[in-house]
């Protein structure tokens, strides 16, 4: 069994008298791009300061590699990267001076350092700007240096807190496939987002935060089998026995009649389409229009957290 490059157990985190975490556990193997989901408020930033080393949990164990791990051990923290969802650069410094400015924080030095920063603007597409100022780039621009500055260092584990916000279209996309194509590198990633589709589709396994716990951690496709798929037939009529023989049909969990037609819920919908148009033809009922709701991230998201606005 692979020993996980991350193991967060209980974690616990209160400011003041308002918990943060209140016992978050889960694991992430090496070579993982792991999402992380959460409403606002939910403990997101709180638990990567701690897996980052940025701040000590009150109670519960976080070990890297192997090892024990906090605030302390410097050694370890030089193989994390972060990027934050605050902007980590300077806006008075050019994109070059920023990055050799963090790698030189972890320790490079000479060629070494000077052939990095290279690879970064390339990689970020910024070679063409690397000599101006930080502050004159576009919000997308900066997403794409704090990218940049996060991984200098050639960390071993990096954490994406929200790396997309407010960016335009061509600047997020661009990301996107750098975080991909990082990952292919053998980088493992923990990476959260408001973006559902983004996660849904980077990262094969998701956990889900919400008041400080997890709500669930599981693959992508567990994740997505845990709700029902629902479709609505639009039809000309609906006659008598139509709803109560497509309910007995094999997949078939609910049907229920609407003011046009029916709904009903199924695990796959797909086999039982044939079947439900077949019936629907032989009692003269003309299906109009067909919607399918498929499960995705986003309804998983919330079901288990709720609609209510967060703060």
């Amino acid at each position: 069994m692979t020993t996980p490059i991350l193991d967060a157990t209980d974690v616990h985190k209160s400011y003041g008298r308002s918990p943060a975490l209140a016992g978050v556990s889960l694991a992430v193997s090496p070579g993982e791009l792991f999402g992380l989901l959460g409403p606002n408020g939910a403990g997101k930033t709180t638990l990567l300061s701690i897996l980052s080393g940025l701040t000590n949990a009150d109670r519960g164990a976080v070990s890297l590699f192997g090892k024990t791990f906090d605030s302390s051990h410097r050694d370890l923290r030089r193989a994390v990267g972060l990027a934050t969802q605050d902007l980590a650069i300077y806006p008075e410094l050019t994109a070059r001076e920023n990055l050799t400015f963090f790698g030189k924080l972890y320790g490079m030095r000479g060629g070494d350092l000077a052939k990095r920063v290279d690879e970064m603007l390339a990689a970020v597409a910024l070679t063409d700007r690397g000599n101006d100022r930080a502050g004159t780039f576009s919000g997308g621009m900066k997403r794409r240096l704090n990218l940049a500055v996060s991984v200098v260092h050639r960390p071993q584990l990096l954490l994406l807190d929200e790396p997309t916000t407010g960016v335009d279209p061509q600047s997020r996309n661009h990301i996107f496939e750098q975080v991909k194509a990082l990952n292919a590198a053998g980088l493992t990633v923990i990476y959260t987002s408001h973006y559902m589709e983004e996660v849904q589709s980077l990262c094969p396994r998701i956990a889900i935060l919400d008041a400080g716990r997890v709500m669930a951690c599981d693959t992508r496709t567990n994740l997505l089998k845990s709700l029902d798929a629902i479709a609505r037939v639009h039809l000309s009529a609906v006659p008598p026995g139509l709803v109560e023989r497509i309910a007995v049909l094999p997949g078939v969990k609910h049907c229920t009649p609407t003011a046009d037609g029916l709904e009903l819920t199924a695990t796959d919908v797909a086999p039982v389409l044939p079947k439900l148009i077949a019936i629907c033809t032989e009692l003269g009922a003309e299906p109009t229009a067909l919607n399918i709701d498929q499960p995705n991230l986003e309804r998983v998201f919330l079901h288990l957290t709720g609609r209510g606005l967060r703060d």
